[in-house]
């Protein structure tokens, strides 16, 4: 007798390979998206329509999760839907290939389809799903011809089990290896990508960077004032953010990459003549740096979704009055080129004093595609889901009875001023510090009033006992945060440290404990240590 000959596939080892296949594939799609620029991997394409093109409340789950711009949500969704779909397939691939091949045929033409229609995208964001295509389609044939080698049946006596087993491991061996380094190369990428320049705009960052600095040298840009000494304290957050580390919400899982040279800007609506500027129209207006501070509306008490940097622009107030607005148009609705918008209250737009600005730089280069590349909207006073548009297109003057923003609609409050905000940075969380004088460092903010005091103490509010603290000095009265410092004597023990600051107006920041939605939490931060 003779042992079983070989058959086809079980359904586990069919599945099995059809995963590792699957994943080696988006690796290898994922390293090409290293090429193409951010967001155009295989899954940042997909998850970025399947986001697009979902209901408002099935969208907000997706990107907003526990707070906003939880793209792990909706990426981890996709990755699940993906795999169950890849391993089905793969299970019934029975005797021929056909239907777990067809299965990741299907997934790589739809991320092929999802890289080619996104909003902003251009004809080479299609090679990650490409690649990744290819690259499953092929293992996963590999390994099916190497699984069908292997005996369905018993082995019987004159077989011969030695060269079964080892056509087990190989198969084995080449699936995990496929599964591991389909891995190890999507890690590799999401390590990689923050690090390289971004795809094909990264040249044009480049040049626009070049062009910024040869208007700074011609003394077309005025610069901002230099951050004073003593403006950060020692153990503290230093007083610019590095680009690097400038926090990041929004909505777009595929970051749109715009070519300034094809970049417009539109103004419309209730307006006396309509405006339509290219990006050397907007550089030929005169240019301002500033220090803006941003944070936003869904940052925790306490939290670091506050950011300082200069920005380098155009005056908006200016740009919007050429226009002629209707004085009853009492929103600026912007437009992002992925669709997302902002409404912000014309009465602060329009008004020069408020420094709102179409920003083209950060900290003397141009603005990562991240952060908006080319053009994006900042307005200080105010939190970044009414105003800060990045890859901003369109302005709209018109009302917010005629129109509500992307976060309206979602129930997020209208817009309203900025509140008086503080943190601290220093102990750390359930430090343990030696007993006695202790340093407490922290910032805060009132964009635009500013800081005039701020508070720190131990132990029960009520009974008193705050001191005051030491304030940095501000390139930019109003604008920006302030660092602060005090010393505690603390005895050794547990302790709850906390603070509170107090604005240019004499608004004192509120203990009242309040959640981010719908517009902005409040409460004094707190900060739990020991002394020992």
């Amino acid at each position: 007798m003779t042992a079983a000959g070989p058959a086809r596939p079980g359904r586990l080892r069919g599945a099995a390979g059809a995963l590792a296949a699957a994943a080696l594939g988006v690796g290898a799609g994922q390293l090409a998206a290293l090429v193409t620029g951010p967001g155009t991997g295989p899954v940042d394409a997909v998850a970025g329509r399947v986001v697009a093109l979902s209901p408002p409340a099935v969208a907000e789950i997706a990107t907003v999760g526990t707070g906003l711009g939880n793209r792990a949500t909706v990426v981890t969704g996709v990755l699940v839907v993906a795999a169950a779909a890849v391993a089905a397939a793969g299970a019934l691939s029975g005797r021929s290939d056909r239907p777990g091949t067809a299965g990741l045929a299907v997934l790589g033409l739809l991320g092929v389809l999802a890289g080619g229609t996104a909003t902003g995208g251009g004809p080479l964001d299609v090679l990650p799903a490409v690649v990744a295509l290819v690259v499953a389609v092929t293992a996963f044939r590999r390994l099916h011809r190497l699984a069908a080698r292997i005996p369905a049946g018993p082995v019987l006596p004159d077989a011969r089990p030695l060269r079964d087993s080892l056509t087990r491991r190989r198969f084995l061996r080449a699936a995990g290896l496929a599964g591991a380094g389909g891995i190890a190369a999507a890690a590799g990428a999401g390590v990689l990508a923050p690090r390289l320049p971004s795809g094909r705009i990264g040249p044009a960052r480049e040049a626009l960077t070049a062009r910024l600095r040869a208007l700074a040298a011609a003394g077309r840009i005025p610069p901002a004032p230099p951050v004073p000494a003593g403006a950060a304290f020692p153990g503290g957050t230093a007083f610019a953010t590095p680009v690097a580390d400038f926090y990041r919400i929004d909505t777009a899982l595929r970051v749109p990459a715009v070519d300034p040279a094809g970049w417009t800007l539109r103004v419309h609506g209730m307006v006396g003549r309509e405006l339509l500027l290219d990006l050397d129209d907007l550089l030929a207006r005169p240019l301002v740096e500033r220090w803006v501070t941003l944070s936003c509306v869904s940052n925790e008490v306490g939290g670091d979704l506050v950011s300082t940097t200069r920005f380098t622009g155009v005056e908006l107030a200016p740009l919007l009055a050429a226009a002629v607005p209707d004085p009853a148009a009492d929103q600026v609705f912007s437009t992002s080129v992925d669709g997302w918008t902002a409404g912000s209250p014309s009465s602060l737009v329009l008004d020069p004093a408020a420094g709102a600005l179409l920003a083209v730089a950060m900290d003397g280069e141009a603005l990562p595609v991240e952060h908006g590349f080319p053009v994006r909207i900042v307005v200080p006073g105010l939190y970044g889901y009414v105003s800060a548009t990045k890859w901003v297109t369109d302005i709209e003057l018109t009302t917010f009875a005629a129109r509500a923003d992307y976060w309206r609609v979602r129930g997020w409050a209208p817009p309203g001023p900025t509140e008086t905000a503080s943190r601290i940075d220093s102990p750390t969380p359930y430090a343990r510090v030696p007993a006695g004088r202790v340093v407490v460092t922290g910032a805060a903010w009132a964009v635009p009033r500013g800081i005039s005091r701020v508070e720190v103490g131990v132990g029960d509010p009520a009974a008193g006992g705050w001191v005051d603290a030491e304030l940095g000095p501000v390139p930019a009265e109003g604008a920006t945060w302030r660092m602060w410092r005090a010393e505690l004597d603390l005895p050794a023990g547990g302790h709850t440290v906390r603070c509170r600051a107090t604005d240019d107006a004499g608004t004192v920041q509120t203990g009242q404990r309040r959640s981010p939605l719908p517009g902005a939490a409040t409460g004094w931060p707190e900060r739990p240590v020991t002394a020992v």
